[in-house]
């Protein structure tokens, strides 16, 4: 058993030292001294030997039983069992090391359900880098299944060992196990918490064991279902809490329309964070047209994603739900029933409604939310008949944007219409040579925000030919963000950060070429169009009113295992599970309410949730 945990303890530190060779330069760009990035090592050994001892408990069995009963079947058996092993983790952990580049976390309970479509995740990543992590993960398992049966294999000689050995030997590996898996003697059993040790979170990340990630998290999910996992406080004094930061003293909503009635067109831009936004603190260059439509616009300074998957945007858009650690909303279509609808609720007062994607909407389980809200048309890549040029996600921007616009003068008026981008997703194979050479990170990212940039003044030019134009209020907005040139944490307000710009005809005057600087988020779309549009919209507690001058200002979002919560007298960024502040900037006088009303925040939304 020995040499095998030695082998498992290699195993394990191989793919750290591949993860961090991948992405070497994160590395360089966050200048992290190579001091540092070796106590990862240290830091990360007593997970490993937790992880370790789950996978030899099951090794242990099978050798005590080959005592019993001997024969080279015992052997065979052991044989598969590890090489299973190998070829497993390999997956995870080379399964992390490319999702990390996209999402900078790691692998999860979350992200395996998108293992349930395959494709989503092939048409992903390039195909040179997926093909290079196939080939990898085989050629890695061979070798060190290899490595294994030449050096650490047990040695199933039974001359040399007794069936009574089975008295003292086996309650002394398995005790050794148990603590092993237990981390020690210690009161609190050993967490992933174990693992931090750095002020860099890349380097944590790569710590904690991967299997043991997945595991955990893989428990978490199939808890959540039976108890609220966020549960900080009495219920009474959290809905207390909720209560409150969502009652407004007065209902003076400002009116942003020029007309009664208007069509609305929404620009749902994949991945764009503040970060390719001039105004919004951004290098300048990135998004010329976006900053030419801000001169005629109302643009949102202050405006976060409460989630950082496509599927959790658009539950926030049309329901006004916030994110969900652990979950999305959009796999839960048992749920659906529970949740208030913004398209319902428009197709009651006229409108019509339509969805527009060039790629698949089988992504996220996104289809059937949008059928469950019932627009009048879903339009996605394989309605196109059009012989446009497609990357591995579907319809160019460049050519779907404009191919949109004509498609608005055939809808019936009022219409609320969506368009959906794709080209700022990996793999970035949009048809245009890089134009921005300065970035050392996200390059290709933030070329394909430029090419869709491009192609979002293209939809402006086609538009403003079409009779429906005038009678039109836009929203360009974000899902959600990404990483950029300035690689902020996952877990922080400068990532979550993204862009609003409401501008067009149907936007009064009075309010083209200002800054809405107010605290704010994607959930509070539903609540603030209803208003304009005098609809009833008490349904969507969870969204506020952005042109009430009497709604308090705060903005929330999802982490795994946690929240970051902002408000004008400050902000945190807390993980639950580890109960450890990955971030706190707040005002003394104010840090325990502050702190107290984003836990209930979270533990209030994630019980209602749970009710559905």
């Amino acid at each position: 058993m020995v040499r095998l945990a030695i082998f498992l303890l290699l195993v394990f530190n191989l793919f750290r030292i591949i993860f961090l060779l991948f992405h070497h330069q994160i590395i360089q760009a966050e200048e992290i001294p190579f001091t540092e990035i070796i106590k990862l090592f240290p830091a990360a050994f007593w997970l490993d030997i937790a992880t370790m001892g789950y996978i030899l408990i099951p090794a242990l069995l099978i050798t005590a039983v080959s005592l019993l009963r001997s024969g080279r079947l015992w052997l065979l058996i052991f044989n598969v069992y590890m090489f299973v092993i190998i070829l497993f983790y390999s997956l995870i952990a080379l399964g992390e090391t490319g999702l990390y580049g996209e999402w900078k976390t790691k692998l999860s309970y979350k992200a395996i359900v998108y293992l349930k479509n395959p494709t989503e995740v092939f048409n992903s990543v390039s195909s040179s880098v997926f093909i290079l992590l196939i080939l990898s993960w085989l050629f890695l398992s061979i070798v060190l299944y290899w490595v294994y049966k030449k050096w650490f294999r047990l040695n199933f000689d039974h001359r040399k060992l007794k069936p009574v050995s089975l008295f003292w030997i086996l309650p002394l590996w398995m005790t050794v196990l148990f603590l092993s898996i237990r981390g020690g003697f210690k009161e609190i059993p050993i967490t992933t918490s174990a693992a931090y040790y750095s002020s860099y979170n890349l380097l944590n990340l790569t710590a904690v064991n991967p299997a043991y990630n997945v595991m955990v998290s893989t428990l978490d999910a199939q808890q959540f279902n039976k108890e609220n996992l966020f549960k900080s406080m009495p219920d009474e004094l959290a809905e207390a809490l909720v209560q409150k930061l969502h009652q407004t003293d007065c209902d003076s909503t400002i009116s942003m329309l020029s007309l009664e009635r208007p069509n609305i067109v929404v620009l749902l831009l994949e991945s764009w964070s503040a970060d390719l936004i001039e105004s919004l603190g951004g290098e300048p260059g990135i998004t010329p047209n976006f900053r030419e439509l801000e001169s005629e616009g109302l643009l949102f300074t202050n405006f976060y994603a409460s989630a950082n998957r496509s599927q959790q945007a658009i539950g926030s858009l049309f329901a006004g739900m916030p994110g969900l650690p652990i979950t999305t909303i959009t796999n839960h279509p048992e749920k659906y029933g529970s949740l208030p609808s913004l398209i319902k609720l428009l197709n009651e007062d006229g409108f019509h409604t339509s969805f527009y994607f060039g790629g698949q909407l089988i992504y996220g389980n996104i289809l059937s939310y949008l059928i469950y809200n019932e627009f009048d048309l879903i339009v996605e890549g394989k309605d196109i008949r059009d012989d446009f040029p497609r990357g591995k996600l579907g319809v160019h921007d460049s050519f779907m944007l404009p191919w949109y616009a004509r498609q608005l003068g055939s809808l019936p008026q009022p219409f609320f219409s969506t368009v959906f981008t794709l080209s700022s997703h990996s793999p970035y194979d949009f048809p245009m040579e890089h134009v921005i050479q300065w970035p050392k990170l996200e390059k290709d990212f933030i070329n394909s925000a430029h090419y869709t940039d491009k192609a979002l003044g293209n939809f402006f030019e086609v538009a403003k030919q079409q009779p429906w134009y005038e009678n039109t209020l836009f929203l360009i907005l974000a899902d959600h963000s990404h990483n950029t040139y300035r690689n902020h944490p996952v877990d922080s307000f400068k990532y979550r950060k993204i862009p609003l710009l409401i501008t067009g005809p149907a936007l009064k005057d009075s309010l083209r070429g200002k800054h809405f600087d107010l605290i704010c988020g994607n959930t509070d779309i539903p609540t603030t169009l209803l208003a304009q549009l005098k609809l009833n919209h008490e349904a969507f507690f969870w969204s506020k009113n952005l042109l009430n001058k009497c709604y308090q200002p705060f903005a929330y979002f999802e982490t795994n295992e946690g929240l970051g919560f902002k408000t004008p007298e400050g902000q945190f960024v807390w993980n639950k599970k580890l109960d450890h502040y990955y971030q706190k900037d707040l005002r003394p006088k104010n840090e325990a309410l502050i702190i107290s009303q984003g836990k209930a925040y979270l533990q209030v939304w994630f019980e209602e949730f749970l009710g559905y």
